[in-house]
């Protein structure tokens, strides 16, 4: 039996930082899906709900890469008022040609939080407008602080508001990323305003009911949900949608079942046969991204499996090339 690498957190922290590659890596993820070879099956879930969460197990086998991984991502959305992260998990590395275990990569769902906040700066670069400088995150968790960094890898980021139901994580948000950014980043009292003032609003919550209303949307805006990624979520009233010159889903399979446009489907607003320009076909150059400074764009991410192999085909040749990570003979 082949050797098993093993790479921890702090290896894999070193070794893939939420920079341009990571953005390039997931791009490139969603440029592949789009050439329709990519096998990506459902998403699936094990919920929790005496718990407060979720364990969902996401994969992709993709032409022309050696291995293939399959991600298990638990969230549990009390954790905080244990003093615990709400995301943990690992990735599981498999050969493509005999299917043989390669690699364990225990992430605790840094791979995961990199790759989600990398698609963010992927629509941002191919959806944003050019001039984009002011940004409105909505939440104050882990993926907030982490979008927000991806979105300065992309676009000339000037001002900053973040807006959490708690007002004191807001807070101590916006001060550590003024600190570390270097940019102007306060808390909002107003979520209406926050939005409405905004060049590109991140919306990264766990919501179960919209926080995010059509009213507040202005033209040339860019909307990127990705906090809604099983059926229970919503962020974004349903009439967004429809009120979006454009309408962009990283998978619209998956997004009909557990994304924004579910909820758009459900409460009548979008017919469920209508087809939408996911984003792997604006990023391969098969279909156009923003083409007016007056768009309204949504972008509904709700995290496919052929980014969790991107990230960790990035992972394992960085490994290889630095020589880390302890190797298992089996």
């Amino acid at each position: 039996m082949p050797d098993i690498k093993i790479l921890t957190e702090a290896e894999l922290r070193d070794l893939v930082p939420l920079d341009a590659d990571a953005v390039d890596c997931v791009e490139q993820g969603f440029t592949t899906l789009a050439g329709g070879k990519v096998v990506m099956p459902p998403i699936m879930t094990l919920p929790v709900p005496d718990h407060k969460g979720e364990v969902c197990v996401k994969t992709a086998y993709v032409p022309g890469i050696d291995s293939f991984a399959m991600k298990m991502s638990p969230g549990f959305f009390d954790n905080p008022k244990l003093g615990l992260p709400s995301t943990t998990g690992l990735m599981v590395v498999f050969s493509s040609r005999t299917g043989l275990l390669q690699a364990l990569l225990l992430d605790n769902g840094y791979l995961t939080d990199v790759r989600t906040a990398a698609a963010g700066a992927v629509a941002a670069r191919h959806l944003a407008r050019a001039d984009a400088s002011r940004v409105c995150i909505i939440g104050a968790g882990v993926q907030a602080r982490m979008q927000l960094k991806a979105m300065t890898l992309v676009r000339g980021i000037q001002n900053v508001v973040i807006w959490a139901r708690e007002s004191a994580k807001a807070e101590a948000s916006a001060a550590s990323l003024r600190s570390e950014l270097g940019i102007d980043v306060t808390a909002a009292a107003d979520i209406a305003q926050a939005v409405a003032g905004a060049d590109i609003v991140v919306t990264t919550t766990p919501a179960a009911d919209p926080v995010v209303q059509a009213e507040w949307l202005r033209p040339g805006q860019l909307v990127i949900a990705m906090g809604s990624d099983q059926e229970h979520k919503c962020e974004l009233e349903p009439a967004c949608l429809t009120k979006a010159d454009l309408y962009v889903p990283d998978s619209q399979a998956q997004c009909a079942v557990k994304g924004e446009l579910r909820s758009a489907i459900a409460a009548g607003l979008i017919a469920g046969h209508q087809s939408f320009t996911e984003l792997g076909a604006i990023t391969s150059g098969q279909a156009p991204g923003r083409q007016s400074d007056n768009e309204l764009i949504i972008a509904d991410l709700t995290g496919t499996g052929v980014q969790d192999t991107a990230i960790a085909t990035l992972a394992g040749s960085r490994a290889d090339a630095a020589g880390a990570g302890a190797t298992f003979t089996s």
